[in-house]
């Protein structure tokens, strides 16, 4: 199959671009996202019929936050745009007139890693996705998992402290309400509020109050040197290595993918992963580490992932 069309769903905008099969994007647009569920499926179709306008494309593929069955058709459940038991595939196909393949946005920016970015060169590959929440994507034995029913490696919602804090998904103590972007500014306020004097670079980049901290002067002053936005940091790290650790017992893949937008801090976070990830690994002074890498593709992982899954049909 030649050209096809990857759709990225995100909560402020839709993207779509025609991907070719050694993953380069040839045209893009972006839509703002509607406020209604049947606003979205439209936005998407136009989106669709603009990039293709002046390409000859086979397939769309869709990466919709949510649970996805296991047929890549029907989104049971995606909480930002209340879909439940959504028929997407059916209803942007008879929109666009091109097969189409619906995948969790997770899973397809874990494919497009594993087929063009860092994950080149792995047959099993974990990938998580640090942003406001926690996702990620399983890849053994060159194929993508995705369990029975559709919905495997949710790992944002493996609880890893009992009666814990609670999550947005209705339980409590879920991994990505200690290890996400907004892990990281819960750490951040508390430990500015608890020290304000380790956190004079920090509160001096927001409005001087705990309150005002956001991600990026989280980044910023620990780039120069707050004690305190280091310290968070850190503490975001210990529990993303931790989590890693578990995912090894579990898979043993010769590499993790850390993507979302906490990667594009580099080595300020992914160096303190490292070191959690071996300090918490069951037998590690015995056994092969798995290697902890950035991810490469950045934004464009989601549409381009989709775009080759559709193209795998």
């Amino acid at each position: 199959m030649g050209l096809t069309i990857g759709v990225d769903i995100g909560g402020t905008k839709i993207a779509a671009g025609v991907v070719d099969e050694e993953g380069s994007i040839l045209a893009t647009c972006k839509v703002p996202t509607p406020d209604t569920p049947e606003g979205v499926i439209d936005a998407i179709a136009d989106a669709v019929r603009t990039v293709s306008a002046e390409h000859d494309v086979e397939a769309v593929g869709i990466g919709a936050a949510g649970y996805v069955d296991d047929k890549r058709a029907t989104v049971l459940f995606a909480p930002n745009i209340n879909w439940r038991h959504e028929a997407l595939k059916d209803k942007v196909e008879q929109r666009v007139g091109l097969p189409v393949v619906v995948e969790n946005d997770a899973n397809a920016a874990a494919w497009g890693e594993y087929r063009f970015g860092a994950g080149q060169g792995h047959d099993d590959v974990i990938c998580i996705t640090l942003g406001t929440g926690l996702g990620g994507g399983i890849i053994i034995g060159n194929k993508l998992r995705r369990g029975r029913f559709g919905v495997a490696a949710e790992f944002g919602h493996i609880r890893v402290v009992p009666d814990g804090l609670l999550c947005g998904c209705g339980s409590q103590g879920c991994w990505e309400q200690y290890a996400s972007g907004r892990a990281l500014v819960r750490y951040a306020r508390q430990r500015a509020q608890a020290t304000p004097g380790n956190a004079e670079i920090l509160l001096g980049l927001g409005d001087g109050t705990p309150e005002g901290i956001e991600g990026k002067h989280i980044s910023e002053a620990a780039r120069q040197g707050d004690p305190v936005a280091i310290d968070s940091f850190r503490e975001l790290a210990r529990w993303v290595g931790a989590g890693l650790a578990d995912l090894a017992s579990l898979f043993d893949p010769s590499a993790f993918i850390v993507g979302g937008g906490l990667s594009d801090e580099g080595d300020l976070v992914l160096d303190p992963i490292r070191k959690s990830f071996r300090r918490w690994l069951v037998g590690g002074q015995w056994r092969p580490h798995a290697q902890v890498l950035a991810a490469q593709l950045g934004g464009k992982a989601g549409l381009v992932g989709a775009a080759d899954l559709a193209r795998q049909g």
